[in-house]
């Protein structure tokens, strides 16, 4: 039928910067930034790329920060705007913006749970999921050191944090994700046998796992009078005593079974916890169902989460680093973000260590640390161009992904023309998270599908969403006294957030404007212009 200019689902990518400007202002991460990055390229002898178009970096930046793209209004405004500031001014408004928080907490959510079965739509888990969302959004909006957000979920006593535990619900689970989540060490090989690779034995995991085995989680009936607590939610409580037992070669002499020491909990890489001895004749009492044990003299959790979140960590903040890093620049310098090992060496140690060193000078601000990547001239790179490795190890091109099915249900939303308050919202349903809740392998890599390509061009979701309607895009379209040419502008800016080029314009409204006095017809066109448009790659994208 017609063509929009768009990158078909396997890239072909390239990015370019400008050359710095230069600025009398005291040296800002972003420079450090800058400078590094070009080092790297003039020790690889990579080109410079160019900057990205304002039209580019306008899609990226929304939905990278309030997770939608941009409506007609923001987008004209943002082309039509002649400031020389206008980007970093636009990233000011952005990281203010309510969306921000929702977009944060969809993105850490997402990142620390997955798209776990036992919290899909219209379970008890589901509820839960979004007392959790909007907890981390609550976080982002007041702008929480990522010390605390990180402490406040491990010690699950706010309403809506708990669910880390309740996903994570036994010690072994529980001592996997909070090394590889938040202190990017993967150490569950360690459980059976010593490390092959890595220098953890056995007794690190189960040192590990010391800090944890007191922990557990209860099913409380909900509060009535409280919307999103209606159902089952979930409280978190610690034990007095309980220990992780280490099976030994030695055998029990009268058994013949492997004998099980406790085994003391060990922070890793480092001391042994010295704690208190309980009683003698201490015994734990007796609980009712689903009730909480008392709240413990001596928290062993407590005692992890202050040693995790201590500035001096050698972990957690280099973790942290690592992962926001990779949030908006596609990889991490260590890359997966959750596997730093001997083998596996940083991409540019020395930017890593620079931003760690800000990040924790900067009390672990999340909001300053993104603000200062996203006004890297790094980040606003192109993202087309030669190169076509699918993660350039210099980031000598900015990233193309997939939008997540959150992104995408939003963005229907603005692209037909149902405005922000309809985005916000808006969920995704059964069949989007189905088909198209999982566009990567798990590191970051765009797998197409032919469920998700059929679901896209076969099914009548994205079709019904371009159907003229009441209020409606394609209805104030078809409807509207401007000629073709505007329409059709109109249409590009609205769902592509750039203008068309001449050659789509010519095409679309030679397509549009024929038999327009056929009512039926005109709309049939109307609809299939529309779906083109959103069913392409370039609107699964971030460009």
């Amino acid at each position: 039928m017609f063509a929009c200019r768009i990158a078909p689902f396997v890239l072909t990518l390239s990015a370019v910067v400008a050359p710095t400007r230069a600025d009398a202002e005291d040296s800002r991460l972003r420079d450090t930034i800058d400078r590094e990055i070009k080092a790297g390229w003039a020790k690889e002898k990579i080109a410079h790329p160019e900057r990205s178009a304002d039209s580019v970096f306008l899609r990226r930046v929304y939905l990278d920060l309030v997770g939608m793209i941009p409506t007609y209004d923001e987008t004209t405004a943002f082309l039509k705007d002649t400031d020389t500031k206008k980007r970093e001014k636009l990233i000011d408004r952005l990281l203010a913006d309510p969306r921000y928080a929702r977009q944060q907490s969809h993105v850490w959510d997402l990142a620390m749970l997955g798209r776990n079965r036992k919290l899909v739509e219209g379970t008890v888990g589901h509820r839960n999921r979004e007392r959790f969302r909007q907890w981390l959004a609550k976080q982002f909006e007041a702008n929480e050191p990522y010390d605390r957000i990180a402490a406040k979920i491990l010690q699950a006593e706010e309403d809506g944090s708990q669910l880390y535990f309740a996903v994570n619900n036994n010690t072994d689970e529980m001592v996997t994700s909070v090394s590889r989540f938040f202190l990017a060490t993967q150490i569950q090989c360690a459980k059976c046998h010593d490390h092959p690779f890595e220098p953890w034995t056995q007794k690190d995991y189960h040192g590990m796992a010391s800090f944890f085995v007191r922990t557990m989680v209860v099913e409380v009936p909900g509060k009535p009078e409280v919307t999103n607590q209606i159902g089952k939610q979930y409280l978190v409580g610690e034990k007095t005593i309980g220990e992780a037992l280490f099976s030994t070669e030695e055998k029990d002499q009268k058994t013949g079974k492997k004998q099980s020491i406790p085994i003391k909990p060990k922070f890793l890489s480092g001391a042994e916890l010295k704690e208190p001895v309980p009683a003698k004749d201490f015994v734990e009492p007796k609980l009712k169902p689903n009730e909480l044990p008392p709240k413990p003299a001596f928290s062993r959790r407590e005692k992890f989460i202050g040693w995790m979140t201590a500035m001096d960590n050698p972990f957690f903040a280099k973790a942290a680093t690592n992962r926001v890093w990779a949030q908006f620049m596609g990889q991490g310098f260590v890359h997966p973000v959750d596997d730093f090992n001997a083998s596996n060496k940083p991409s540019l140690p020395d930017l890593l260590k620079a931003i760690e060193i800000e990040l924790v000078d900067h009390k672990f601000d999340l909001k300053w640390l993104i603000r200062e990547i996203v006004n890297s001239e790094t980040y606003q790179a192109e993202d087309i161009g030669p190169v076509t490795d699918a993660f350039p190890k210099f980031y000598e091109r900015s990233r193309i992904r997939p939008l997540s099915v959150e992104e995408l249900t939003a963005s229907l939303q603005i692209a037909t023309g149902l405005g922000t308050d309809s985005a916000l919202k808006t969920e995704p349903n059964p069949q989007m998270l189905q088909y198209l809740g999982e566009p990567t392998d798990g590191q970051g890599r765009f797998q197409g599908s032919l469920s998700e390509h059929l679901f896209l061009h076969n099914g009548d979701q994205f079709r019904a969403m371009c159907r003229p309607n009441k209020g409606n895009l394609p209805e104030k379209l078809l409807n509207g006294p401007e000629d073709w040419n505007a329409k059709v502008e109109r249409m590009f800016l609205s769902v592509l957030s750039r203008p068309a080029t001449s050659e789509e314009k010519e095409r679309f409204v030679k397509y549009l404007s024929a038999d327009t006095k056929d009512a039926k017809l005109a709309s049939q066109r109307m609809e299939d212009a529309m779906w083109v448009l959103v069913s392409c790659s370039e609107f699964r994208f971030n460009r």
